[in-house]
């Protein structure tokens, strides 16, 4: 016997929606790596905001190049959206100005996707530049602020 809409109406039960419209049921536990959101990626990499300023600092700049790659890397995999780490180099290095503000941009969008507060969005980049005429500061301010935010997004989701 096949029920139609109109028997559900006249016996008063009220059909379930379609199983799609919920998604596939999450698993007790998540493997290792993978994120608590359906459908995402493995989760990034934390990094020690104080380690990667030093090798910045030392390797006169080279090491942001390698940062930029790395994080937009992970969040590429994690979110199958945004730059991705290929793109995000080939810009750093030519047009690096830029960076500050889609880095900041896309981690703010993170979180924003994981219906949380955006802690940065692309006006974070304006610590960056024009920042950078307070005394070299303002890119300080950006770092912290924007690795602070991804490692705090990467930790909640058990990184």
């Amino acid at each position: 016997m096949t029920h139609t809409p109109d028997d559900a109406a006249a016996t008063g039960a009220v059909p379930p929606p379609p199983y799609a419209s919920y998604g596939p049921p999450m698993p007790a536990q998540q493997p290792y790596g993978l994120s608590a959101y359906p459908g995402r990626g493995p989760i990034g990499q934390v990094r020690s905001t104080g380690l990667c300023f030093l090798l910045m600092v030392v390797t006169f700049g080279i090491y942001a190049w390698y940062w930029y790659y790395t994080v937009h890397r992970d969040m590429k995999r994690h979110t199958g959206e945004g730059l991705g780490g290929g793109l995000a180099l080939v810009i750093a290095f030519f047009i690096g100005i830029v960076m500050p503000y889609i880095t900041a941009s896309e981690i703010g969008e993170m979180y924003q996707r994981a219906g949380r507060r955006r802690p940065v969005s692309g006006f974070t980049g304006l610590w960056y530049f024009p920042g950078i005429f307070l005394f070299f500061i303002g890119p300080i301010v950006w770092f912290v602020k924007v690795n602070g935010a991804l490692n705090h997004y990467w930790r909640s989701l058990g990184a």
